[in-house]
């Protein structure tokens, strides 16, 4: 930064110094000849252009407005032969302008146009004559408008460039806030619905039925212990900007669940009185951890609605390994949905949110003879090294 800084006012400092020897030096040289060096000396100006550009613009004009004035003091130098390379000096000018266009606000650029293209119309006013004046005003006008116009369209670029990144950061910070939602849900509401459940049991038949009601305290126990588990390790990933060894073993992050964990899910519905019928079919196989992930969830839910909604002591989870994809399906003999519509909460749509991710397709609804039923169909990747079609 410091580097930067000093380069960009040594270049401040040296192009009024090459202007005086540009000017001093070559008094007898044609105006085409010194508007060419005054161009090039502008150049110098690049560094504190980006950081002051207002400045630079008042020394690019007063460098070009001395130029045009100064040779004329030279008696055998002609107006007109101090006016033929007029244009080149003034460039300089006009592409600061441009840039101050793209870069700066509004006023500040409208205020600096105002400004130099006076300027430049009185210098024309002044010291041109005849054909000279006409001529020579079209071509500052229009080399003002064109270097404002390009400055313009990098602005509105540069706008619009910026508009559809903040629109993908809010996508992206959206996204985020759904999935953190969904995986809160799936992993809470289960949970709680047993919870519930097991401190109604023990509610009712503490009294008469110690045993049992010591029962549901231990499921209760257990289930909060693991859903407080759960919640720190995703509090701690969610708390982690780059993922580190965790200082304790409470802190570290297990792997997220899959198909495996289903039969463990299964005997933890069973507990809140719920027996689940688990059941795989086909030719099981590691898959991706976003799709096992996927189906545990679902099936996770569907069990929980189980719980909460249907009404029945039993349900059949059937997982079923394909070529081509993996099916889910959860299916009960309760009452299906209610008439407060309670199936349709906020589950149903992490579910579809979830399928519709990886590009599956869900199905959910009241069973014809009377329970619900629940179906997940999510495609599977090809495998690697797949044998090709036959040639």
């Amino acid at each position: 930064m410091t580097r930067t800084l000093a380069t960009a006012w040594a270049g401040g400092v040296l192009y009024p110094l090459a202007m005086v020897l540009l000017l001093g030096g070559a008094p007898r040289a044609s105006g085409a000849v010194q508007s060419v060096g005054a161009l090039l000396a502008a150049s110098l100006l690049a560094g504190l252009l980006r950081r002051m550009p207002l400045l630079a613009l008042t020394m690019t004009l007063l460098g070009a407005s001395a130029v045009v004035v100064i040779p004329l003091r030279d008696t055998r130098v002609s107006l007109a032969g101090a006016y033929q390379g007029e244009f080149l000096s003034f460039l300089a000018v006009d592409l600061v302008l441009g840039f101050i266009v793209a870069t700066r606000t509004r006023r500040a650029s409208t205020g600096a146009v105002v400004v130099s293209l006076t300027a430049q119309l009185l210098l024309i006013g002044g010291f041109a004559h005849g054909d000279n004046l006409t001529v020579n005003s079209v071509i500052t006008l229009l080399a003002t408008a064109a270097c404002c116009m390009v400055g313009l369209l990098i602005r509105e670029r540069r706008e619009h460039t910026l508009a559809l990144r903040a629109q993908e950061v809010a996508k992206a910070v959206t996204a985020e806030r759904l999935e953190i939602a969904r995986e809160l849900h799936d992993m809470i509401a289960h949970s709680v619905g047993i919870i519930a459940i097991q401190a109604g049991v023990g509610n009712r038949v503490i009294q008469t039925q110690p045993a049992e009601a010591r029962e549901a305290l231990r499921v209760i126990e257990e289930t909060s212990r693991e859903t407080l588990s759960s919640l720190r390790r995703t509090l701690v990933a969610l708390r982690q900007a780059e993922p580190e060894p965790a200082a304790s073993g409470n802190a570290t992050l297990a792997p997220a669940p899959g198909l495996t964990d289903i039969e463990r899910l299964a005997a933890a519905t069973a507990d809140a009185g719920v027996r689940v019928d688990v059941r795989f079919s086909g030719e099981r196989r590691p898959l991706p951890a976003d799709i096992e992930l996927c189906a545990y969830r679902i099936v996770q839910e569907a069990l929980t609605n189980v719980v909460r909604h249907a009404g029945t002591g039993h349900c059949r989870v059937t997982v079923d390994h394909r070529d081509e994809e993996l099916s889910v399906e959860v299916v009960d003999d309760g009452r299906g949905v209610t008439e407060n519509g309670s199936a349709h909460g906020f589950g149903l749509v992490g579910m579809r949110e979830r399928v519709d991710l990886l590009h599956g397709h869900l199905s959910a609804g009241p069973r014809p003879g009377g329970g619900f039923r629940v179906v997940a169909r999510l495609p599977l990747p090809k495998p690697v090294g797949a044998p090709g079609e036959a040639r």
